[in-house]
């Protein structure tokens, strides 16, 4: 079959180049659109966002409130239809393990090449906001082996995500990292360190594993370059707003402008 057969190879490409570098620059899309926009930019990965995903499909923040079927037939449309391997976001699997096998065959089956699945409780909260609480470690650990044992193609990537540090501390987050590595997780995500010391601190820790780093511009983590954090460590950074907060901003101003002037000539952009 040839979607099966190109998204093998994408799958083999995007290991490859966390693998190997240059770094990983991940662009957060969230809908057909942004993706092949983004798509022909020639981006060496997309993201798919779970909060650009509950924004565009719901209205509404990112709190667990999308379904396994929404984001699934999301993956399924953006992967029939952009040649970039996609990242996506599974919030925490949708549920406990038996939930995050069925996630991982789905989000395989549909196209992407690595799947990211985090430790809060659930409904899970937006990474950078305060107050989020996580499962037992124990829960997650099982999650990732439950990933790893379901998954048939092996170039297909899990990027496990903790979100100990906002409540917790680094040392809780290291310590969950390095258990969800042993359990099988392909990438680490430490979301929202608050300093360039810390996330130093994570690439020392886990120097040789693939790091994924977070940009969010007003959130916990420092902004820093894609070449900033290769030297850090990190293989992949993503920018899930890159795609969502301009389309929003520029909608804005050509509402504005209309309703200012009456029509659309000279709207900005």
């Amino acid at each position: 079959m040839p979607f099966a057969s190109d998204i093998a190879n994408r799958r083999a490409q995007l290991k490859a180049r966390v693998s190997s570098g240059p770094i990983v620059l991940a662009p957060g899309i969230y809908d057909l659109l942004s993706a092949k926009v983004a798509d022909a930019a020639g981006f060496s990965a997309l993201y798919m966002t779970g909060y650009g995903v509950n924004a565009s499909l719901l209205g509404r923040p990112d709190a667990g409130l999308g379904t396994y079927r929404d984001f699934v037939d999301r993956v399924r449309t953006i992967s029939e239809q952009a040649r970039t391997p996609l990242i996506a976001d599974a919030d925490t699997g949708f549920g406990g393990a038996l939930n995050v096998a069925e996630t991982m065959r789905g989000y395989e089956l549909a196209g992407a090449a690595a799947i990211q699945i985090e430790d809060q409780v659930f409904p899970k909260r937006c990474g950078h906001t305060l107050g989020r609480e996580v499962v037992p470690m124990a829960d997650m650990v099982l999650k990732v082996r439950v990933a790893k044992d379901t998954r048939e193609d092996p170039n297909f990537q899990i990027i496990a995500r903790t979100d100990a540090r906002t409540t917790y501390g680094l040392d809780e987050a290291l310590k969950r990292a390095d258990a969800y590595l042993k359990a099988g997780a392909d990438i680490l995500f430490v979301e929202s360190p608050e300093s360039a010391d810390e996330m130093n601190a994570i690439g020392q820790r886990f120097k040789g594993a693939a790091l994924l780093a977070n940009m969010v511009p007003g959130g916990r983590t420092p902004a820093l370059s894609a070449a900033e954090l290769g030297s850090m460590g990190f293989r992949i950074v993503i920018h899930p707003g890159a795609c969502l907060a301009p389309a929003v901003a520029a909608m804005g101003q050509a509402l504005k402008h209309l309703q200012m002037t009456g029509d659309v000539k000279g709207t900005p952009g």
